[in-house]
């Protein structure tokens, strides 16, 4: 019998939650494993991917990107209103929709590298149909399992630990994805995400089940988290640290090999030392949370990621190693990007008195700036990049000093407005700590 058949038994219960383990991590946490080959790394790999193999240019694919994002972006809110009247009807029935975005999500990933054309306006088509799909379905399974865990509950220490095990396992999942194309192929990628797609259901299928309480507000709940003045001010610093990561995210691999020159060999040892010093750093970030709190704890994060990526301005051909330390550095400062903020939105959701009901509204809107964010910095960026004359291969000096301004200047920038923002509005009201 799934965990979900027995809420009552083994959920949160105001006041007296119950322990959560390792085993209560891995199993709700294994599904953040696979989720991760739809974030980041598929935002990396499928730009280059495209400009590279089928030759599309970057304002085309930036436009295909950008609308992509946009319309998935939009339908999050709708979706997480879904989620929130499955959560209504019952838990198993929450499984059961998840199960289905999964089969859905694995065919469009695989689909996704695979055009059956060659022609650059095909392949853009074909691009754009199968990110619409293939992110629907992501966003449908990922509000569904962040929902489940904000309902958990608890104080600030169990919220990060919570979303550091899904965090965790989703770092795993990206240092997974970034390395696999590489050593194994896309084919063989695309076999192995569907693999950890069904294992992450089954696990999720038997992990702590949440209290969730009747649904009972009309439809216009949908905009229910954005009349809430805390969750306001957190999503606004969260969008702007959002896409002062998703900039460089866009641009790494161009940065990589136009502006280091570094051989394609060592581009899975930079994504990797990115993404496994993130992993390595979450329970560092999870002991500081418990002497500084939450908000600090991501304030440090922030301050560390601009005292390492400023450096990379400096970079030029040859210079891998210094890249890797940098990466390394600003891996480090990721950890708590990902598992601190949506720890603090848990915490907003249940002082706002909506936790057992409402997390769908409000993970569909946290997910809708987290997509725009990307939309944002493929749309915008891209396009921008070559009308300062960057083009993939490029070697003239005026190109590359461009591709080293979007790289590095631009989300410094986003990131230092982040830090204020952060500052002014959640850490200088509550005072000293």
């Amino acid at each position: 019998m799934a965990s979900g058949d027995t809420a009552a038994a083994t959920g949160d219960r105001e006041g007296a939650p119950v322990p959560f383990g390792a085993r209560d991590g891995l199993h709700y946490g294994l599904l953040g494993l696979p989720l991760a080959f739809v974030a980041l790394p598929l935002y990396v790999l499928v730009p280059n991917h495209y400009a590279r193999e089928f030759g599309v240019p970057l304002t085309m694919l930036g436009a295909v990107l950008l609308g992509a994002r946009l319309l998935d972006a939009f339908i999050d809110p709708l979706i997480g209103r879904a989620v929130d009247r499955w959560f209504a009807r019952s838990l198993q029935s929450v499984l059961r929709a998840g199960a289905a975005a999964a089969v859905v999500l694995a065919a469009g990933f695989a689909l996704l590298f695979f055009p059956p054309v060659r022609d650059v306006q095909a392949a853009l088509a074909w691009a754009a149909v199968l990110l619409v799909l293939t992110y629907a379905a992501y966003s449908t399974l990922s509000v569904a399992h962040q929902s489940w865990g904000a309902m958990l509950g608890g104080d600030e220490a169990r919220r990060s630990r919570i979303v550091a095990w899904r965090e965790g396992l989703g770092l795993a999942g990206v240092l997974l994805a970034s390395l696999a194309p590489t050593l194994l192929g896309l084919p063989a990628t695309a076999a192995l995400f569907a693999v950890l797609l069904a294992a992450g259901c089954w696990a999720w299928s038997r992990s702590q089940a949440p209290a969730a309480r009747p649904l009972n507000a009309p439809a216009h709940a949908l905009w229910l988290p954005l009349r809430r003045p805390a969750f306001r001010r957190l999503l606004a610093v969260f969008m702007l640290n959002g896409i002062a990561s998703a900039v460089p995210a866009t641009l790494v691999l161009f940065f990589v090999q136009d502006r280091l020159q570094a051989p394609r060999s060592l581009e899975p040892a930079f994504l990797g030392t990115y993404f496994l010093c993130a992993a390595l750093s979450i329970p560092a970030w999870l002991a500081l949370v418990r002497r500084i709190g939450l908000a600090r704890s991501w304030l440090a994060g922030m301050a560390l990621a601009l005292a390492a990526f400023i450096w990379t301005l400096q970079l030029g051909a040859g210079d891998s190693l210094a890249f890797l330390l940098v990466c390394a550095a600003s891996g480090i400062a990721l950890g708590s990007d990902l598992a601190l903020p949506s720890a603090l939105l848990a915490g907003v959701i249940h002082d706002a008195g909506d936790r057992g009901r409402h997390e769908g509204a409000y993970f569909g809107w946290w997910n809708f700036a987290t997509k725009l964010n990307l939309a944002l910095a493929a749309g915008l960026a891209l396009p921008l990049l070559e009308l300062a004359g960057y083009a993939p291969g490029a070697r003239e000096p005026a190109a590359l000093t461009a591709l080293a301004v979007a790289y590095c200047l631009l989300p410094c920038a986003l990131k230092l407005l982040a830090a204020a923002g952060l500052y002014l509005t959640l850490i200088r009201p509550e005072g000293p700590p």
